[in-house]
């Protein structure tokens, strides 16, 4: 939660969101990005006043905007009873603390309320793990000045410096110390998280990766399709560690499993993009993706654009991906023929659904059922004497129904691989 660092910390309640628009910014996308902010504030049950919007010709060195345009902020700040300025724009260390300076007030920004989202959020080891190194990371540029009570008691120099000073290089210390524990503990997490995906490439089955923005149903459609329990909530970042689960879109033709991730959102911090990377890299080893989009959502554009632009960093773009709109029961759809007609000619292969009425579901297990069925189609091969580098790799990346050794020395084998793998086999299929 929301806390001013004071000697006694105490709650905010009242925040004051500040929206910056520069000369190359679009209005409109600020204000989208504002009304997100706010969102992200009411999360952490803190009460959001209306918005502040502040244009600017350049970006100010002291404080991102005029030392004339600060005051009247700090002023309507005071006149609204706020007790912390949020700001859209991310700040420089130097400007959090000039702010501060001048306002008296708690003085965050964007990346530091989706960090206390994450740590309210964090339920499991990892997650712990990962939103404490980006909140550590987050505030190793931001120590000086947090012991300015400490007085100087000798004069200043290279090699005579305060008690301030010192303390500021002892917390420097610790802080790297526990960032280096944190990265070797994350280490070991995700080389157990590496045995486990090699297990899922073993058994053939084919793995697919729920992604997109945050809260558009990517919980609710693993929980419908699953049928198994999985947390479901009507809030930003209600999920953030991995949850995998076995889908039997029925059929007879096999298994998926499917695996929700944390939730995409504008101007995502780096630190978390960074953090939870063993979370996000599901979307990278995954098979393909069911790319979910909210499909009633007045920000859809930019939305699909955010999804895209993580999903590059993750390298995950080039990705088998399957498009699935979602919510659809919350469109009018006598009223917005024209932006249905638009999303369809954008998106022609997409799917429409609704986890809360259930329409479409039956046509993306239809679609699952062809992924299981092609990842998991069967092959019987044999293998000559001279080829026992084929048969280890079977035992290895596959699934084995059938081994016979004939007397010629050459080996039958009835399995199941991955398509990546299957062509290594052409020459002996029977």
């Amino acid at each position: 939660m929301i806390e001013i660092a004071e000697e006694s910390a105490r709650r905010i309640e009242r925040v004051l969101p500040v929206g910056i628009i520069g000369c190359d910014d679009d209005p409109a996308e600020v204000r989208e990005h504002i009304d997100e902010l706010v969102e992200l504030v009411r999360n952490l049950d803190v009460v959001p006043l209306e918005p502040v919007l502040v244009r600017i010709e350049r970006v100010a060195p002291q404080y991102y905007v005029g030392s004339g345009k600060a005051a009247e902020i700090v002023q309507l700040a005071r006149e609204c009873d706020a007790e912390c300025l949020v700001f859209d724009t991310p700040l420089s260390p130097s400007q959090q603390r000039n702010w501060a300076k001048l306002s008296k007030l708690g003085v965050i920004d964007r990346e530091e309320v989706i960090l206390d989202i994450f740590a309210d959020r964090a339920s499991t080891r990892e997650a712990t793990l990962q939103v404490e190194l980006a909140r550590l990371q987050y505030m190793l540029p931001r120590l000086t000045g947090a012991w300015t009570h400490l007085s100087r008691q000798r004069g200043g120099g290279a090699t005579n410096r305060g008690q301030g000073e010192a303390q500021i290089e002892t917390d420097r210390r610790l802080l790297r110390g526990r960032i280096q524990k944190l990265r070797d503990e994350l280490a070991t997490v995700r080389r157990q998280r590496n045995t486990q995906r090699k297990a899922r490439h073993r058994n053939a089955i084919p793995h697919g990766a729920i992604v997109g923005y945050t809260n558009v149903g990517k919980s609710s459609l693993l929980k419908s399709l699953s049928g198994a329990e999985v947390l479901v909530k009507d809030q930003l970042f209600a999920t953030l560690d991995p949850t995998t689960r076995r889908v039997d879109p029925g059929g007879g033709g096999g298994e998926v499993l499917l695996t929700d991730t944390v939730g995409f959102v504008r101007k995502l911090p780096h630190s978390l993009v960074e953090a939870f990377k063993s979370t996000l890299e599901e979307a990278v080893e995954a098979d393909f993706l069911l790319l979910v989009l909210d499909l009633s959502s007045p920000q859809l554009d930019s939305e699909w654009e955010t999804t895209l632009q993580v999903l590059k960093e993750l390298g995950a773009d080039e990705k088998d991906i399957h498009i699935i709109f979602n919510k659809i029961d919350l469109v009018d759809r006598d009223n917005e023929l024209l932006k249905l007609a638009m999303v369809e000619e954008q998106f022609p292969h997409a799917l429409y659904v609704s986890t809360r009425t259930g329409e479409g579901m039956e046509e993306l297990r239809e679609l699952l059922r062809s992924i299981a069925g092609a990842e998991h189609r069967l092959t019987r091969v044999v293998l000559p004497p001279s080829r026992h580098d084929l048969a280890a790799l079977v035992h290895a990346e596959g699934q084995i129904y059938e081994e016979t050794y004939r007397d010629s020395g050459e080996l039958e084998l009835l399995f199941a691989i991955g398509p990546e793998l299957r062509h290594k086999f052409q020459e002996y299929i029977l």
